[in-house]
């Protein structure tokens, strides 16, 4: 499954990183860079967390 992120809503809080580190990251800017297009084996349960914990609604997957 592929990551995406709407930059125009993205906020860049970084509740995503901390539910999700393998996939998320917010960088010194404050603007979030994805570690990886696809959901990390193993992690899915955790990205999908991030993407129901953004309070901007920005993330979703994509199958």
């Amino acid at each position: 499954m592929k990551i995406i992120v709407d930059r125009a809503k993205c906020t860049g809080l970084g509740i995503c990183e901390s539910l999700a580190p393998d996939a998320f990251e917010v960088n010194d800017d404050g603007e979030l860079v994805l570690k990886t297009e696809t959901v990390p084996p193993g992690t899915l349960s955790d990205v999908e967390e991030a993407i129901a914990g953004c309070p901007t609604e920005a993330l979703r997957l994509e199958r």
